[in-house]
C-alpha cells in the first residue's frame, strides 16, 4: 500500500511538473481575489469608507472606529463612540489624558488600524479619512516583563522607547502609552517629558502620547506642535460613567479611586485611599512640591529644575 501510494504521488507530481509555474500564478491570483473580496464585503457590511491620500504629512480621521471593539459592543447591544483624530504639521503630538478604562488605548489603536488598513488598500472604519505619507507605525503600548532575558517591565519600556527615538521620522506614526510608569514619580515624569520633547523637536513624528502624568499637559504651552486631548467621563450617582468621547484640552481628574471601586476593591480600602488622597492633595496645595516641575526647562540642554 505504501509503495502504491508513493508511486501514485510521484506520477501526479510528474504530470503537474510542466504547469507548476502557471498553477502558482493561479494560486496567487486566487489569494489576491480572496483578500480583496473579503475587504470589499467588510466595507459594505460594516459601513466603511474609502480613504484619500495627499502629499502633505498628516492624518485627518473623522468619526473613526475600532472595528474589533465596535463589533464586540454591538453583540452586547451597546454602541461604539466614534472619535476624530487630526495630526498635521502644527499638531504633531497629542497629549492624551483621562481615566483608566476611559478609552485612551482604544483611540490610539484604532488610529493605527485605520492607517494600516488604508495602506493595504482597504476601506476604513471612519466617516472620512485623509492621510499624508506614513512610512512606519511604532508602538509602545502595554506592560510586560522579559524574564528570560532578565529585563524588567521598565527596561522593556525604555528599550522600545529608544528604538522609536532612533528610528522614527517626520512621516512616522507613533503610539506611546503611559511611558515611565515603572520607576519613581520624578524619574518617570522627567523621562516621559524628555521623550515627548525629543519626538517633537527631533523626530517630529506624528504622535499620540497617552499619560497619567498631568504635568505633561504643559507641553502644549511650552512646545509648538503639542496639544491636549482627553477622554471624557462624568460622576453620576456616586460612581463614574465613561463617555469614551475624545475632547480638546486636558482631563480635569483621573478618577483612579472610582476605577478601583469598579474593579472590586473592598469599601474600607477605598475609604482609606480617599482619606489619604485628601491628605496628600492638601499637603501638595500647601507646599506645591512639583506644581512647576517644568517651569524652568531649558530646551537646548534638556535640563530640569525641580522647585
Amino acid at each position: 500500500a505504501l509503495a502504491l501510494e508513493k508511486s501514485l504521488w510521484e506520477a501526479l507530481i510528474a504530470a503537474l511538473q510542466p504547469t507548476i509555474a502557471s498553477l502558482q500564478r493561479l494560486g496567487s491570483a486566487v489569494a489576491d481575489l480572496d483578500v480583496l473580496e473579503n475587504l470589499a464585503e467588510r466595507a459594505d457590511t460594516l459601513n466603511w469608507n474609502r480613504p484619500r491620500f495627499e502629499p502633505l504629512p498628516g492624518i485627518e480621521i473623522r468619526g473613526g472606529r475600532h472595528p474589533v471593539v465596535e463589533q464586540a459592543l454591538e453583540r452586547t447591544g451597546q454602541r461604539f463612540t466614534p472619535n476624530d483624530c487630526v495630526l498635521r504639521d502644527d499638531r504633531r503630538l497629542a497629549v492624551i489624558t483621562g481615566p483608566n478604562m476611559g478609552g485612551k488605548s482604544t483611540f490610539m489603536r484604532q488610529t493605527a488600524l485605520i492607517v494600516i488598513l488604508a495602506h493595504i488598500g482597504s476601506f476604513v472604519p471612519a466617516n472620512d479619512c485623509v492621510l499624508g505619507p506614513i512610512d512606519r507605525v511604532f508602538t509602545r503600548i502595554g506592560a510586560s516583563d522579559d524574564l528570560a532575558s532578565g529585563r524588567s517591565t521598565f527596561m522593556v519600556e525604555m528599550t522600545e522607547a529608544a528604538a522609536i527615538l532612533n528610528a522614527a521620522s517626520p512621516s512616522s506614526l507613533v503610539l506611546m502609552d503611559e511611558i515611565g510608569r515603572g520607576t519613581s514619580t520624578f524619574d518617570g515624569l522627567s523621562l516621559a517629558h524628555a521623550i515627548a520633547a525629543r519626538m517633537l523637536t527631533g523626530n517630529r513624528c506624528l504622535t499620540l502620547f497617552a499619560t497619567h502624568y498631568f504635568e505633561l499637559t504643559q507641553l502644549a504651552v511650552t512646545h509648538a506642535g503639542a496639544f491636549n486631548l482627553h477622554l471624557s467621563a462624568v460622576e453620576h450617582a456616586g460612581g463614574i460613567v465613561f463617555l469614551h468621547s475624545v475632547e480638546a484640552g486636558p482631563a480635569s481628574q483621573s478618577y483612579g479611586l472610582e476605577v478601583a471601586r469598579l474593579a472590586g476593591l473592598p469599601a474600607p480600602v477605598i475609604r482609606a485611599a480617599r482619606e489619604s488622597l485628601v491628605s496628600l492633595e492638601s499637603s501638595a496645595s500647601q507646599h506645591d512640591p512639583q506644581g512647576n516641575l517644568f517651569g524652568d526647562l531649558r530646551e537646548s540642554t534638556m535640563e530640569f529644575t525641580l522647585e
